[in-house]
């Protein structure tokens, strides 16, 4: 189970490995050669004992120009350490499998995103002998998709997209399309998606609107974390005390999403116990643009 967006921002590429060269060419517009295959690789790369380095995800590319070592390292805020450990992570790969090495910083900050991307020069100031441009995937240059259709054609990318943008005023639109997306692909795929995204939106009301699609299509209690969140509802007690949660929802995503809610609307939301109705009322209110339009009759 993933915990943190430390974890998901790296091992997403372990899912779909083909996502990054994919970010490489479409984002970073770096022309990296079309692999053939991928394999995972041992992150370990100590070389004694008292002195452990580990790289976050290590993935071999197999082009028709040769293989390429894609080291991919998740940060959130900036660590100088790193400025020394990158470039002997490079260099002892390099040296080890005598393949071209490739590093990539993932993060959801755009300040993190801009130290990252500073060249790291070694050696005498203005005529370095060793210098490390790394890639940076971050909020400046991963794509913000919103539309469901965009989504579809590249699911991962969207995940991608909601795990680095999944906060403010675009994060509902982002959730929305993806959770449509997610609607394609196969579950188990899918459930390991939702909690990567899951883990990465520090944004409580993003994480409750999360959840909330992820109930209503079932993929997230596939997993895990679903059984922290029904231990939760378990807490809460009886069906009635189910209802309120769910209407609370409502009002919560439409007030989320700007949408005015008059006095009669919220009473009669909060009033109900029928957990279908419920349900299609909260299905409707990630797409409705009038708080009265929850009660339109028909699909």
């Amino acid at each position: 189970m993933v915990g943190s967006s430390h974890e998901a921002l790296h091992r997403i590429f372990q899912k779909d490995p083909a996502l990054l060269t994919r970010a490489l060419q479409s984002v970073l517009h770096i022309p990296f050669p079309e692999p053939r295959e991928f394999a995972a690789m041992n992150v370990d790369l100590t070389e004694i004992e008292p002195v452990e380095r580990r790289v976050d995800t290590l993935l071999r590319a197999e082009t028709d120009e040769g293989a390429y070592l894609l080291v991919v390292e998740s940060q959130g805020k900036p660590d100088e350490r790193k400025r020394g450990s990158w470039p002997y992570y490079l260099s002892y790969l390099h040296e080890k499998y005598r393949c071209e090495p490739v590093l990539i910083v993932t993060t959801q900050s755009s300040a993190t995103a801009r130290w990252a991307a500073e060249p790291i020069h070694l050696g005498v100031r203005g005529c370095p002998s060793l210098t490390v441009r790394p890639f940076v995937l971050g909020p400046d240059n991963v794509p913000v998709i919103t539309d469901e259709r965009e989504a579809e054609r590249d699911v991962p990318l969207a995940v991608l997209s909601a795990m680095t943008h999944g906060r403010g005023s675009q994060a509902p639109a982002i959730l929305e399309s993806l959770a449509a997306a997610l609607r394609t692909i196969d579950a188990d795929s899918a459930a390991v998606f939702v909690q990567f995204v899951d883990s990465c939106l520090a944004d409580p009301q993003a994480q409750q609107m999360w959840r909330d699609l992820m109930t209503a299509i079932q993929y997230f209690w596939r997993h895990p974390l679903a059984e922290q969140v029904r231990e939760e509802g378990r807490e809460e007690g009886r069906e009635e005390g189910r209802a309120q949660e769910r209407a609370e929802s409502v009002l919560r995503n439409l007030q989320w999403r700007q949408i005015d809610v008059p006095d009669a609307v919220r009473e009669r939301v909060l009033s109900s116990t029928d957990m279908d109705e419920l349900g299609a009322w909260l299905e409707r209110s990630y797409q409705v643009s009038d708080a009265w339009e929850l009660f339109a009759e028909g699909p």
